[in-house]
C-alpha cells in the first residue's frame, strides 16, 4: 500500500510539474513560432502592398484580382522622369507696361527619359511575385483574401484595397487557448485584432497593421 501512494504522489509532482513547465513555456513556444509566422506573412504582404500601390500610380486604381494585379506585374512599366525648370517672358504684362523683358512666367516640365519594368523595379529580378498571393505557413494551403473598390470621404471618391489573411488560419496547429488570446491583441507592439492585413476598404489607407519592428524583418 505504501508503495501505491508512493507512485501515486510521484505521478501527482510530474504531472504538476509538466503543469508549471507547460504554463511557463507553453506561451514562450507559441510567440516563438507566432513570430517566425508573422514574418513570413507580412513579408508577402509588403509585396502585395507594393503592388498594389504600382498599379494605382500607373492604372488610377487598385485591383482586387489576382491574375490582374500578376498581369500588371509582368508588362507594365514605370516611366523614368525628369523635372525642369524654365522661363519665358510674360508678352501679355510686359507689353500692358510697355516694357520688353521686365515679367517672366515660371514653369516646371516633367520630360519622360525612358521606361522600366514594374517587376525589375520592384522585385529586383526574382519572380517572388508569383506566389505572393499564398499564405506562406507550411502545411496551410490557403490565399490572402483580397478586395478592392471605392470610398467616398468629403464629397471626393478613393480607391482602395485590402489583403488579409485570419490569424486562426496562420497559427491554427498552435495552442487554442494561446491563439483566442492572440486574436483580442490590441497592443503596439502586436498584431491588433484577428487579422494580418495592409490596407482597408473602410478608410484610404495602404498601411498594414502590424507594429514596426517587423518592418526591419524579412524572410
Amino acid at each position: 500500500m505504501k508503495l501505491v501512494i508512493q507512485i501515486v504522489l510521484w505521478i501527482v509532482i510530474v504531472f504538476l510539474g509538466w503543469k508549471l513547465w507547460n504554463s511557463v513555456m507553453g506561451p514562450v513556444e507559441f510567440n516563438k513560432v507566432k513570430e517566425a509566422r508573422y514574418v513570413k506573412v507580412i513579408s508577402n504582404l509588403k509585396d502585395i502592398q507594393a503592388a498594389e500601390l504600382a498599379h494605382k500610380e500607373i492604372n488610377g486604381s487598385f485591383t482586387g484580382d489576382w491574375d490582374s494585379l500578376i498581369n500588371f506585374i509582368e508588362t507594365a512599366k514605370f516611366a523614368i522622369t525628369q523635372r525642369r525648370d524654365t522661363s519665358y517672358a510674360d508678352v501679355a504684362k510686359n507689353k500692358a507696361f510697355g516694357i520688353n523683358e521686365g515679367y517672366f512666367l515660371e514653369e516646371s516640365l516633367i520630360d519622360t527619359l525612358g521606361f522600366t519594368p514594374v517587376k525589375d523595379s520592384l522585385y529586383k529580378g526574382t519572380d517572388r511575385y508569383k506566389t505572393m498571393m499564398n499564405v506562406p505557413v507550411d502545411g496551410v494551403n490557403a490565399k490572402f483574401d483580397l478586395k478592392a473598390g471605392k470610398i467616398v470621404k468629403n464629397d471626393a471618391t478613393y480607391s482602395v484595397f485590402e489583403a488579409k489573411v485570419s490569424k486562426k488560419v496562420i497559427l491554427s496547429d498552435l495552442d487554442k487557448d494561446l491563439l483566442a488570446q492572440e486574436l483580442q491583441v490590441q497592443s503596439v507592439d502586436g498584431v491588433n485584432g484577428p487579422d494580418i492585413k495592409v490596407g482597408s476598404l473602410e478608410d484610404v489607407n495602404t498601411t498594414g497593421n502590424w507594429p514596426k519592428i517587423y518592418d526591419s524583418a524579412r524572410n
